[in-house]
């Protein structure tokens, strides 16, 4: 039989939680994967997984096997992207799921020249604020902001991207101009709830080189960055957008920025900017394809945002 097609479908069966899954990343049939999992049990002599209509798990066999093929089939994967690489062009599917605003505004214009340069590549993005699981929804890699990282990625900073506080004119003619951080708590605030933990995105500030978080009167909440630009702009109060989001309302005269860098006798407040980061589930993942992705980000984001 072929016990090195069994164990990849039992592999990738564990990683992606059903059968289906794993069918859809090796491009065959559910059967089949079923089948090649079957044989590899009867190869082996006991149960390695426990199956139902509704749900898969390991049995104890199972999981030392897993323990022990799980890396051997990440580094046959590696292998194979390798020799792709050097004698062929990119080719096959590549996932990139990335926060909805940054998808929108930064990622969408810049995706077609890049699959222009990699035409046989399948792009696949998915925009969205909540936590994505690489191994469940086969992503390849993701964009987060800083506060979205998880515990035992691998994280690649991609860019510091500028944070700008804005009101509409309507807004300031009303409730006036907040002069400093602190005179948020007598404003409507537009604030941002993260959608992977429900917290709030606070709002940072760095006064002579220590960061501290402004105390805020929360007026609206969203999970949807363009919808508090929106918001603003209908007079709904002060909101903190990413450059990217504030730029074109503040070139129209619809959004005004606020606490532009203070400077006096020696005091400096400034907005904390949004650091941005590509992020892998291992080191396994940083395929030719993911790489190539990244080098043409630190390419092809603005000159400003880049980090080294």
């Amino acid at each position: 039989m072929d016990t090195l097609r069994g164990i990849e479908s039992f592999v990738k069966a564990v990683e992606g939680g059903s059968i289906a899954a794993a069918a859809r990343r090796l491009g065959i049939s559910a059967a089949a994967t079923s089948q090649n999992i079957a044989r590899l049990e009867s190869y082996l002599g006991v149960r390695l997984l426990t199956r139902t209509t509704r749900s898969l798990a390991m049995t104890d066999a199972g999981r030392v096997y897993y323990d022990k093929v799980a890396l051997l089939i990440q580094e046959l994967e590696l292998a194979r992207a390798a020799v792709t690489d050097v004698h062929q062009e990119l080719q096959g599917r590549l996932c990139i799921a990335s926060t909805a605003a940054f998808s929108r505004h930064v990622l969408a214009p810049l995706v077609p020249a890049f699959n222009q340069r990699y035409p046989r590549l399948e792009l696949e993005l998915t925009s969205t604020d909540r936590r994505v699981d690489h191994i469940q929804e086969s992503v390849d890699v993701s964009i987060r902001i800083k506060q979205q990282l998880d515990e035992g990625m691998v994280a690649r900073k991609i860019a510091t991207v500028p944070t700008i506080f804005c009101a509409s004119p309507a807004y300031i003619a009303r409730a006036g101009r907040p002069s400093t951080p602190a005179d948020l708590r007598e404003h409507d605030c537009l604030v941002f709830r993260l959608a992977a933990d429900g917290r709030f995105l606070r709002w940072g500030f760095v006064e002579n080189g220590l960061r501290f978080d402004a105390e805020v009167r929360v007026a609206i909440i969203s999970d949807d960055i363009d919808v508090l630009a929106r918001l603003a702009v209908a007079g709904g109060g002060v909101t903190r957008l990413a450059a990217f989001v504030a730029n074109e309302y503040l070139r129209r005269g619809e959004l005004i920025e606020l606490f532009s860098t203070r400077e006096c006798a020696g005091f400096r407040t400034e907005v904390e900017p949004l650091d941005l980061y590509a992020c892998v589930r291992d080191r396994h993942q940083l395929t030719p394809k993911v790489r190539a992705f990244m080098d043409y980000l630190a390419e092809a984001l603005p000159a400003e945002w880049r980090t080294a």
